[in-house]
């Protein structure tokens, strides 16, 4: 709507509606129609798009605009750092309709005097345009997933005896996959037709005898095979044998450090899922969250876990209702009395500070001494240099309140880089102040990298594997940490949340 230059009033009602729809705790779809309008930012007009929208998955007045709408220009849209207004303007003064022919307006410089822009906005315009072109028709592993069961479990219908797996990059536990690759002993083209969907598929038909060392070959990466004298055997463990090594986990099997790690560690030294006693970087109602303390508190006492790091946003953090001074000491009061209620389960008094841009940290001396610990992340000012990042970085790490250092780049895998840093000097730092560093573990960022595990634990700097929980189905998101961090090779004795709770907080105060 506001592409169209539709009137503004009626594109903030619209706005504020998904906002609240997106805060809101409950399903929709459990709700009674006739209770719509009480949802915050659902007006009287809203209802009947909302009653639609439910009952048929779409919205005529949004197919209205679709329509009207090139779907180059639709592309443009999910350019960062080029909102509605920037587009109409390109798509209207230039008469630009596609992303292709945007990046060739910028290499021609022809945004510089378009209203507006100028060079550095034509600049980041581009790199935008060819980040995102690099990163076409490839997809988080999260996001392929459910693809991968549907496909297995419609080929076990029609092969009740057949033999499938995943092999390749699913099995890898690749963050981000570029293809589908499958063994299996009957013809996948038989139950469903490979070509129907966006990411290419790929099968290798075997005999059931042949199945295990086929999966051995198609799913360890080329640099992890050519280290090998022998390729004999019928399964992974007998080929490894047979070349002196112990079993490598399919997860490592990427061309990297794991037969040095397989020198002195073995499959069960790996952090599992059910080593993690407790649940840390979460976000709740007193900021972004969409759930509760008590709520979220609870759901993890259900399921087995020991204790609760809550870690809203701090006061800088605005838009995301960062804490205030007052907001602090009441959600301390509150933390106080759930504690009575749910021991020996605990929760720990937490903070998302940011990281501002000369590298302090939210609050004052006196507010960050109340804390349990503190994960310091940036937020703002992102555009930075690899030397403005890694000064900013480095005081916050020095900063003796710091606990955790949050995603350490900022990255949103096949959305944004992230900003430079030098890995190595940020490790060393949090070795030398005794930081742990977070394995954020939405799969969207996945950051730290997997690559730079051995080198933390070399340094003895521990990993916080954080799902950065927003409500409670945020908190499965700790299975795709735990995939990654099993990729990079990470111990249950170097993973801080596998800390039993005493020992987490000696940790802590120490």
């Amino acid at each position: 709507m506001e592409l169209h230059g539709e009137n503004k009033f009626k594109v903030r009602s619209y706005s504020n509606a998904a906002f609240q729809l997106g805060k809101y705790p409950h399903k929709v779809h459990d709700l009674d129609p006739s209770s719509y309008e009480s949802i915050p930012g659902i007006g009287k007009n809203l209802v009947p798009k909302l009653e639609e929208l439910v009952r048929s998955g779409e919205m005529t007045y949004l197919n209205q605009w679709i329509e009207k709408t090139p779907d180059g220009v639709i592309q443009m849209m999910a350019i960062k750092g080029i909102g509605p207004s920037k587009v109409r303007t390109i798509w209207e003064d230039m008469e630009i309709e596609s992303v292709g022919e945007l990046l060739y307006a910028c290499n021609e410089n022809r945004l510089v005097d378009l209203k507006g822009f100028g060079a550095k906005t034509q600049e980041q315009v581009r790199l935008v345009i060819e980040f995102m072109l690099e990163n076409e028709l490839k997809f988080h592993y999260a996001s392929i997933e459910s693809l991968v069961t549907e496909i297995k479990a419609a080929f076990k219908r029609k092969y009740p005896q057949g033999l499938i797996s995943e092999a390749g990059e699913m099995l890898r536990r690749d963050p981000v996959i570029n293809e589908l690759d499958f063994v299996c002993t009957e013809d996948l083209s038989t139950v469903l037709d490979l070509e129907q969907h966006k990411i290419p598929i790929n099968q290798s038909i075997v005999s059931p005898s042949d199945f295990e060392r086929e999966l051995f070959l198609k799913s360890a990466h080329t640099d992890h095979i050519s280290k090998l004298d022998s390729l004999e055997g019928v399964d992974a463990k007998e080929i490894y044998g047979k070349n002196g090594f112990k079993i490598i986990p399919a997860e490592m099997r990427n061309g990297q450090d794991e037969y040095k790690w397989s020198e002195q560690h073995q499959e069960g030294d790996l952090v599992d899922n059910q080593d993690l006693k407790g649940c840390l970087h979460n976000h709740s109602t007193y900021s972004d969250g969409i759930h509760d303390l008590r709520k979220m508190a609870e759901h993890l006492k259900m399921n087995g876990y020991e204790y609760f790091g809550i870690s809203d946003h701090s006061k800088t953090a605005v838009y995301a209702g960062g804490l205030r001074s007052d907001d602090i000491l009441r959600q301390h009061l509150e933390i106080d009395e759930l504690n009575k209620d749910l021991a020996p389960f605990k929760i720990l008094k937490g903070i998302e500070s940011d990281i501002l841009s000369d590298g302090s940290l939210d609050y004052e001396t006196d507010i960050l001494k109340s804390f349990d610990f503190i994960v310091a992340s940036i937020h703002s000012n992102m555009k930075m240099d690899e030397e403005t990042a890694n000064r900013r970085l480095l005081r916050a790490i020095e900063n003796p309140y710091t606990s955790i250092l949050g995603h350490p780049t900022g990255r949103l895998l096949l959305s944004r880089p992230g900003y430079p840093i030098d890995h190595r000097m940020i490790i060393d730092a949090c070795a030398a102040n005794n930081v742990s560093i977070e394995l954020n573990s939405n799969p969207m960022r996945l950051d730290i990298d997997w690559t730079w595990i051995p080198y933390c634990m070399e340094k003895g700097v521990k990993i916080s594997i954080n799902p950065d929980a927003h409500r409670i189905e945020g908190f499965d998101h700790m299975r795709y940490g735990v995939m990654t961090a099993r990729k990079g090779g990470l111990t249950k004795e170097m993973t801080l949340n596998a800390l039993k709770l005493d020992s987490l907080e000696t940790y802590f105060r120490r």
